[in-house]
């Protein structure tokens, strides 16, 4: 199957798998303590200054893999102990300052932070508030800002230093992005894991009768190589799931939906990306009167699967970690009862020894291309055009003119020129992940090649329309019992 892209992904799937192997042998109370040893072996160390630290960070891991702090509201969580290798956040004068007579740097701060000692700037830090009017002011470009990657990355300004200059996570802005976790080169922050409660899912299926269903986003194309789509289906029903459906399937539903509340309402924002609600709940609650009433794709096709199996459990698998977070605030309509990652379906296949790419496909059919190609940016845009096509809604009754947002810093400016009413905008396709769900934090492989994976995914869906897909919209074996 697909190599991970790097080292970090690589030991998160070593303590997930060796989790998983555990709660399938139900020995997880008598081994978890042997993990850190198992994962890290030793003598040597192989990442951090000692073995000992290595293990305690492995043990930071398991507790991730089985949920995390219970207690504590949001997906992502810190592991202080992961998190000291980073250097402090702050403005640094480098040495290309050459003690220049203009002095610019030392005009422009605003607080008496710069002076000038021995014919060189020097900053004091007590009172410096990292405004970085220095930064600009410096001709030579002598005056740095070093800044943590995860703070970097968090558009949403989530993360920032504690008193123990460790990354801290204030959950009130947080919005379950992930881009923490993908940028921090240490693997100090994590999402949670809920790969323990659906092995335990599957093997309650067998005992209480009810089945388990995987619906796998679209973004999934290409993953899994050289298994195909269909042989990664057929990997999850020898994991125990009665079947597969697509969470593109689920988009169509949305697309269908969502261009007729547009049509009617006159504006509106995507609802499929719950990061980047959330990033409108929370920064610009002016707008949330906006947001679509449509749920997502993912959402949609749980609703249509228990339409028919009531009693039975649905599985979200996909690049997202918002769409943990979604789940565990209950936005979910109770269709979905559990999310997991393609690194955490990763770890699943290789707990149990299967290799998808040796299996007899199980094809997976019924979506549109426009549903498919709601994993890439622009693709809710097209889709949502679509729907107004079939819907008979020509420009003559609503012209669309929508935009569609690659990453939540291009969100935001689009946002607030939609809050100003510049450039006539009726509809914003919000996508916190920039390239859309192809680039998510929880993909195997981050590779221009996600896209063309998916769009060649949608081009096998060949002419059929959103309406044809919903047409016929029976889930494998969504009815059967």
């Amino acid at each position: 199957m697909q190599k991970f892209e790097t080292t970090v992904q690589e030991l998160k799937n070593e303590v997930l798998k060796e989790v998983a192997q555990l709660t399938w042998e139900d020995r997880l109370t008598e081994g978890i303590l042997d993990i850190p040893k198992n994962v890290i072996p030793g003598p040597e160390a192989r990442m951090r200054c000692c073995i000992y630290k290595e293990r305690a960070v492995v043990n930071d891991r398991v507790k991730m893999a089985m949920g995390g702090d219970k207690a504590y509201p949001a997906i992502m969580e810190v592991m202080k102990v992961a998190c000291d290798e980073c250097p402090v956040t702050q403005i640094e004068v480098g040495p290309a300052c050459r003690g220049c007579i203009a002095t610019r740097c030392l005009h422009a701060c605003p607080k008496g932070a710069i002076s000038i000692v021995n014919h060189r700037s020097t900053i004091d830090h007590t009172k410096c508030i990292m405004c970085g009017k220095c930064v600009a002011a410096c001709p030579y470009g002598a005056i740095e800002r070093h800044q943590r990657p995860c703070e970097k990355g968090c558009i949403p300004g989530a993360i920032s230093m504690g008193e123990d200059r460790k990354a801290s996570i204030d959950v009130e802005k947080c919005v379950s992005c992930g881009a923490c976790a993908y940028q921090c080169p240490f693997g100090a922050i994590m999402d949670k894991s809920f790969i323990v409660d659906v092995i335990q899912m599957l093997q309650g299926s067998r005992k209480w009768g009810y089945r388990v269903h995987a619906v796998v986003a679209p973004a999934i194309a290409g993953q899994f190589a050289p298994a195909t789509l269909d042989q990664v289906a057929a990997g999850l029903k020898e994991l125990g799931f009665c079947d597969v459906s697509e969470v593109a399937l689920g988009a169509d539903m949305t697309a269908q939906a969502e261009s007729e509340e547009l049509a009617e309402k006159g504006k509106l924002l995507s609802s499929c990306c719950p990061a980047f609600v959330a990033y409108v709940e929370k920064n610009f609650p002016e707008l949330a009167q906006y947001i679509s009433s449509t749920p997502s794709p993912m959402v949609m096709i749980g609703k249509h699967i228990k339409e028919t199996a009531p009693d039975d459990k649905v599985v979200f698998i996909g690049p997202c970690i918002a769409k943990k977070r979604e789940r565990y605030l209950g936005k979910t309509m109770r269709a979905i009862d559990c999310a997991l990652t393609f690194e955490e379906l990763y770890a699943l296949f290789e707990s149990k020894n299967i290799q998808p790419e040796t299996l007899e496909g199980t094809p997976l059919e019924g979506a549109s291309g426009f549903g498919r190609s709601f994993a890439h940016s622009g693709g809710v845009a097209a889709a949502v055009a679509q729907g107004l096509k079939e819907h008979g809604v020509g420009e003559d009754k609503f012209k669309l003119n929508a935009v569609s947002c690659s990453g939540l810093a291009q969100c935001k400016v689009e946002l607030l020129k939609f809050a100003k009413g510049v450039g006539g905008v009726n509809f914003i396709e919000g996508m916190a992940c920039e390239g859309g769900c192809v680039q998510g934090p929880a993909v195997l492989v981050r590779s221009p090649k996600n896209q063309a994976d998916v769009q060649k995914y949608a081009q096998e869906a060949g002419d059929l329309t959103i309406t044809q897909a919903l047409e016929n919209k029976e889930p494998a074996g969504a009815a059967k019992k």
